[in-house]
């Protein structure tokens, strides 16, 4: 982004007003604001330009290899407005490297690659910053006096419940023991006993 003599003029401005703070005319006020709209409309054309720029590329990459030296051009114009090579890129430079146009871009895109990759590992590398508790001892409050707070009392610690002792373990029951099987009835006798007549 490029700005004009004008508009350099009213950065000057602004920026000594941000440094030494002091009444502003209003005439001031509006090239202030008038300079931050065509700040803000340029950075909306620059992300539609690199829209653009990126779908074409995407639609190039698609066409390979018959569209070769125009991916290969739009690729090196997305790499000078900040684009960074995704593995589709890497895969069709991998197919182009017999072009040298498109080894050298090669490297440059693994380069680029090689860099993204040890700066997200850099970042999880990093431990995230842990904040104090402030109702503990060595909080905020200590850091702003060094004084405790003598109104209120201590938390006191909760007991813990008692720990459980394991059971011994039993042995599995079978199902047997839990379903015990039916018992079938006895069978009537073969020959039923004859009554005999008395007397």
């Amino acid at each position: 982004m490029a700005f004009g003599a004008e508009e350099l003029r009213v950065l000057r401005r602004a920026l000594a007003l941000a440094l030494h703070p002091s009444p502003v005319s209003a005439e001031d006020l509006q090239d202030c604001l008038r300079l931050a709209e065509s700040v803000d409309e340029a950075a909306r054309e620059g992300a539609r330009l690199r829209a653009f720029l990126v779908a074409d590329l995407a639609r190039y990459r698609a066409a390979l290899p018959g569209t070769a030296a125009g991916y290969l051009l739009l690729l090196e114009e997305a790499l000078g407005n900040g684009y960074r090579p995704n593995p589709d890129d890497l895969a069709a430079l991998r197919a182009l490297r017999g072009n040298p146009a498109a080894a050298t871009l090669l490297d440059r895109c693994r380069m680029l690659a090689e860099q993204d990759v040890r700066a997200r590992l850099s970042v999880r590398a990093v431990p995230q910053s842990r904040t104090r508790l402030l109702a503990l001892p060595g909080g905020l409050a200590s850091e702003e006096g060094g004084k405790k707070p003598a109104d209120k009392p201590a938390a006191q610690p909760q007991p813990r419940p008692p720990a459980k002792t394991p059971h011994p373990e039993r042995p599995i029951p079978t199902p047997g023991e839990v379903f015990p099987p039916k018992r079938k009835p006895a069978p009537p006798p073969a020959n039923p006993p004859q009554q005999l007549a008395a007397g």
